[in-house]
């Protein structure tokens, strides 16, 4: 236990009380030799008194350390009197100040000891241990032994944080009285010089000319430019007045509207964006002829038709087929491929950066929704109309008069006016992306020749682009074929195509399909009517197995057939 300077500033009994008990030599000093005995009370030196009047004394008797604050040339005087005499010792102040039985030391034991009857403090908190504690694996200990040297302060560091006679300085000393000072008064700011103000302000004509121009000059230049812009505004009034009779305070126009802003997605943009891509067909054979339209589906010159547009020019010398652009221009095409059952052909022209028609996604019709039909009814070319979706997955035959076309497609219907002319060309979706191609239409007029009453028929783009490839790489597009003869029955409870024949050798004849057999479904699709038949067929590929629902005396059965 370190002892602070209050604890040796106690009274004078408690200080004899002290210096009479018997001290023992420190642990690990030397003993005292009889040549270096301590003076006894008679040889003891008188230590002066503190400025302040408290009597300070060395902490160990004999010890050659001066007091602290007591120079060293006072304490090393020899005493001239002879030593005082202490009073008797009160045994209570020296049961609370004395040192604790058995002690004869410092008050602070070693590590491992603890001195009989003193009350151990408790150990520190950890965090107070972290922040002031001995390094980690260091033994120094706060506390010297009696003798001990004390290490010496590095070179670079001062002895202490004061100065030899800081005893007395007042900055340093508790008792010192305080002293009013002179206020405080700063230092007198230099004068500076004062800003200088604006300078004068330049004029126009130092501005534009520098001086180089006299004010007479000046002025006759603005005069000669007030008359020519005079002359000038008079000249030209009369010649408006005189060039434009709608100005004629005489004459009142009608008033009109302001423009309408078109959308975007308006009819007229998706029009504007469509019809570049969309040709005229005309077929010259002798002295007939006959005429279409055509969509450009690819960049290299490849139009999509109808086949009962050209197949008149296919198999007969001499004929000629011609693409008509929307621009008036017209080139010689050829045909590259035609395909009878679905009434599709491709023909090519030789023409660079041509518009292509984006192809768009059948499958993702709705009925209801807003269609345009683009082509050249009845010689008409680039005419527009619009309508709706009315129905999609409408099977409809397609017969022309002669024509080799018989075929059977799953039509998109469409309220949109269709004319003869219309036949290949473009239905567009609202945002200008071919869905499908004209085809036919459904009149009442004798011999087809009536026109339009709202009926129109489309070829799925999603069909048009398969045969379209094919006819482009091999000139030619295979279909799967189930091998039958069916017509549309209804026996009141049940809608199918019986089957009135079986080819030999057909996918039918090998699955075990029988002549009577009403087919009700292929694959995943309802089959109501033989035309359903075929375009249900249609939808698969050659050398698929689907399976065929068929009713067979009543019963439902289902056979897997390899279709060819």
């Amino acid at each position: 236990m370190i002892h602070s300077h209050a604890d040796v500033s106690t009274t004078s009994q408690a200080r004899g009380a002290m210096s009479e008990q018997p001290r023992k030599p420190a642990q690990g000093s030397d003993p005292v030799r009889p040549d270096q005995a301590r003076p006894q009370d008679d040889q003891r030196h008188e230590v002066p008194s503190a400025p302040d009047g408290d009597a300070v004394h060395p902490w160990q008797p004999g010890s050659a350390a001066p007091a602290r604050g007591v120079p060293a040339a006072d304490v090393s005087r020899p005493a001239q009197d002879a030593p005082p005499r202490h009073p008797e010792v009160d045994p209570a102040q020296a049961a609370v100040f004395g040192r604790p039985a058995g002690v004869s030391g410092s008050f602070q034991p070693g590590a491992d000891e603890r001195a009989p009857g003193v009350e151990q403090a408790p150990p520190p908190p950890d965090a107070l241990v972290k922040a002031f504690g001995r390094p980690q694996g260091s033994a120094e200990s706060l506390q010297r032994e009696p003798g001990e040297t004390p290490p010496a302060p590095p070179a670079d560091e001062p002895a202490s944080f004061w100065s030899d006679r800081g005893d007395q300085d007042p900055w340093r000393n508790p008792s010192a009285s305080s002293v009013i000072g002179p206020p405080a008064v700063s230092e007198a700011a230099p004068e500076t010089a004062p800003e200088p103000g604006p300078g004068p302000l330049l004029s126009a004509r130092e501005v534009l000319f520098g001086r180089r121009v006299r004010p007479r000059s000046l002025a006759a230049l603005a005069g000669v430019a007030v008359l020519l812009a005079g002359v000038g505004g008079f000249v030209g009034r009369i010649t408006a007045e005189e060039g434009n009779p709608l100005t004629n305070p005489d004459v009142t126009l009608a008033e009109v509207e302001p423009g309408v802003d078109r959308p975007s997605g308006g009819v007229s943009a998706v029009a504007r964006r469509i019809v570049p891509a969309v040709v005229s067909v005309e077929v010259h054979v002798g002295a007939q002829g006959g005429s279409g339209s055509g969509v450009v589906i690819d960049g290299d010159g490849y139009i999509v038709t109808n086949n009962h547009v050209v197949s008149m020019a296919a198999d007969t010398p001499g004929a000629t087929v011609s693409a008509v652009f929307s621009d008036g221009s017209r080139v010689p095409a050829r045909i590259v491929g035609r395909d009878v059952k679905t009434d599709l052909a491709v023909i090519k022209v030789e023409v660079a950066n041509p518009t292509v028609a984006q192809l768009g996604r059948s499958g993702d019709l709705a009925v209801g929704d807003q269609v345009i039909a683009v082509g050249s009814p009845l010689g008409l070319a680039s005419t527009v109309t619009t309508g709706i979706v009315s129905s999609v997955h409408r099977p409809v035959r397609l017969a022309g008069e002669g024509t080799d076309t018989n075929a059977v497609v799953d039509a998109i219907q469409t309220d949109a006016a269709i004319n003869p002319g219309n036949s290949g060309g473009a239905l567009v979706d609202g945002n200008g992306a071919v869905v499908g191609i004209n085809s036919g239409i459904r009149t009442i007029g004798s011999g087809g020749e009536g026109g339009s009453i709202g009926l129109g028929f489309a070829i799925p783009i999603d069909d048009v682009r398969r045969i379209a490839q094919e006819l482009i790489r091999t000139g030619r597009a295979a279909h799967a074929d189930l091998g039958v003869n069916a017509k549309s029955v209804n026996d009141g409870t049940t809608d199918g195509a019986q089957v009135l024949n079986v080819r030999d050798g057909g996918s039918a004849a090998g699955a075990g399909i029988a002549e009577g057999d009403v087919i009700i479904r292929v694959g995943d699709r309802k089959v109501s009517t033989a035309d359903e038949l075929v375009v249900a067929v249609d939808r698969h590929r050659v050398g698929e197995t689907v399976p065929v629902t068929v009713v067979r005396q009543g019963r439902e059965l289902v056979l897997d057939v390899a279709l060819r």
